[in-house]
């Protein structure tokens, strides 16, 4: 198990993402990082998911490709390739974290068990849904 590590801050790197893979219109409910995974919770708001426990926070509805405040709008993105680390291994399948909240692991964790992304390159992986 290797956490993926963020290489200064992710940014978007799919040239033009498709309308239908991106949802706007909510804010943030803790503080996002960009790249972070995240969970709208039943409270309407967005979150860092978590892969700690089997459980409603280890949902993954997309990824933040900016970074929020609470209280801020952010938008969502899923179905996207992000800049996100360097020394990367390409194919290398990504889950969702265990340990770092938002964060993507190498191996599967407790309720990080669907593979939510995969390396491209070096520097770039590929996000999706957890469903």
């Amino acid at each position: 198990m290797a956490a993926i590590t963020k290489s200064g801050t992710p940014s978007l790197s799919s040239a033009t993402p498709p309308p239908n893979n991106r949802l706007s219109g909510l804010y943030a409910g803790e503080v996002i990082a960009a790249g972070d995974a995240c969970v709208i919770k039943n409270d309407g708001k967005i979150y860092r998911a978590s892969g700690a426990a089997n459980d409603g926070n280890a949902v993954v509805d997309g990824f933040a490709a900016t970074s929020a405040a609470p209280g801020e709008s952010l938008s969502l993105y899923w179905g996207v390739n992000f800049n996100y680390g360097k020394n990367l291994t390409p194919g290398t399948s990504l889950y969702l974290s265990g340990t770092v909240p938002g964060g993507l692991d190498t191996a599967p964790s407790t309720g990080g068990t669907t593979v939510i992304g995969r390396v491209v390159d070096s520097t770039r992986i590929y996000v999706q849904k957890s469903y």
